[in-house]
């Protein structure tokens, strides 16, 4: 019998190093294929998303049919390597130890580790490319596919594993898809990455966390006098103020103000007219979900709320736009403008105690703890554990803070510091 050619073997063996290559960057590409872009290009009509799909829908077979080929392919590459490591070397022990060293360096490197970095770095691309050759080759190992898969399917059953089950779609949790959105956020404009991010999140906000303080909110007293609540509602800003009957906080009722408006015009406000057109008030627990509160000013058709604790005290009051804002940002209203909180030349701040520290956080970029005091003033007293001063310093988490003004109980203004890290981050590189 005639001898092979040399150069007939190494060409033998470049193309089935070719082919272990071909089976292990598919293999990769295709189970590294992000799922849900692939059904985003089935969707829209992708031929090879479409072939890649109908691959993955049994990777028993996919994985039976890719292992079996790059099986056969490697017993044949390490045979051709002996008998050319023979005729090289002669008939000896050596020779065939030389040649198994050789061929296993040359399948890990180039038919193991090259590919499968290929394919893991770039799966949608290799994948979509390859399976028009992996697609028919996977037809023609179907007979030897499945009878492998007779003896490896009672061990996947003994195992508790269902072939048929192992690509059902994976669920992701809230935090998992927010991760997602957060790298997504290259492609997509910031505004939008915003809104899903403040999405997710207003789930975890409780009304307490947003409403308007009991402090802040501009009220009616009937107690002043019909005259003194006449000029205030000829000069509000607001569309919605609660009405109160005396300074002890009984609570009369909330005024739309347009339904006054004609009264206000017409000449003196009287107290009857004024309670007649007055809307009951809605209390709601301080604890309740902000998306649950959402829903209910849907359903009720309401817009405006009061919050209380657990004794029944009014706490403050929330409103639609309160909760609206919490996902789209602040919005232009017809209310007065006021300087917004930002860090001046110096890297520092000056913010009123009475600010929600979300406020601060989402103005500054701080991360100060949101889960304790809803307010910068209660979030210093607590760490104090003390009624504050003026001109002390304190430092919460990483972020310096100077108490400017304090009055009575609470803290007023305060002068907020950078953290040195930020300060870092921001300063110019010279090259």
């Amino acid at each position: 019998m005639p001898e092979i050619p040399l150069a007939w073997m190494f060409a033998a063996l470049g193309v089935l190093l070719a082919l272990s290559a071909f089976f292990s960057i598919a293999e990769t590409a295709m189970m590294a294929f992000n799922r849900y872009r692939l059904k985003h290009l089935v969707a829209h009509g992708h031929v090879g998303a479409m072939m890649v799909a109908d691959l993955l829908k049994r990777t028993d077979r996919l994985l039976g049919g890719i292992l079996i080929g790059n099986t056969v392919v490697i017993a044949a590459s390490s045979t051709i390597s002996s008998l050319v490591a023979v005729r090289l070397l002669g008939d000896d022990k050596a020779a065939y130890a030389i040649g198994t060293v050789v061929i296993s360096f040359l399948i890990i490197v180039f038919s193991e580790i090259t590919p499968k970095v290929i394919g893991a770095t770039y799966p949608e691309r290799t994948a979509l490319l390859l399976v028009y050759l992996l697609k028919p080759v996977m037809w023609l190992l179907i007979p030897a596919s499945w009878f492998v898969n007779l003896f490896a399917r009672p061990l996947l059953l003994v195992l508790g594993i269902r072939p048929g089950k192992a690509t059902d779609d994976p669920k992701l949790s809230p935090e998992e898809i927010r991760t997602l959105v957060l790298e997504s956020s290259s492609f997509m404009p910031k505004k939008h990455l915003s809104i899903l991010v403040n999405l997710f999140d207003v789930g975890a906000i409780t009304v307490q966390d947003i409403m308007v303080p009991r402090s802040r909110i501009e009220s009616v007293c009937l107690e002043d006098g019909m005259q003194t609540v006449s000029r205030q509602l000829a000069t509000t800003y607001h569309r919605h103020l609660p009405v109160f009957r005396n300074h002890e906080g009984d609570i009369a009722g909330i005024l739309h103000v347009r339904k006054i408006l004609g009264a206000l015009h017409a000449g003196p406000l009287d107290e009857q007219a004024l309670v007649a057109v007055l809307d009951e008030p809605y209390f709601v627990p301080a604890t309740t979900s902000a998306l649950a509160q959402m829903q209910y000013f849907q359903e009720n058709r309401e817009r405006i709320a009061l919050v209380v604790d657990e004794y029944g005290e009014l706490m403050g009051l929330v409103a639609l736009e309160d909760i609206i804002e919490e996902i789209i940002g602040k919005f232009t209203t017809t209310l007065p403008a006021a300087v917004p909180l930002a860090w001046d030349d110096n890297g520092t701040a000056t913010a009123e105690g009475a600010m929600p520290v979300r406020e601060v956080n989402r103005a500054l970029g701080l991360s100060l703890p949101t889960d304790g005091p809803k307010t910068l003033n209660g979030l210093i007293v607590e760490y104090l554990q003390e009624i504050p001063e003026a001109d002390v310093s304190i430092k919460i988490g990483e972020v310096p803070m100077e108490i400017l003004h304090a009055q009575g109980r609470t803290v007023k203004t305060v002068r907020i510091f950078r953290p040195v890290a930020d300060v870092e981050n921001t300063e110019p590189t010279v090259a």
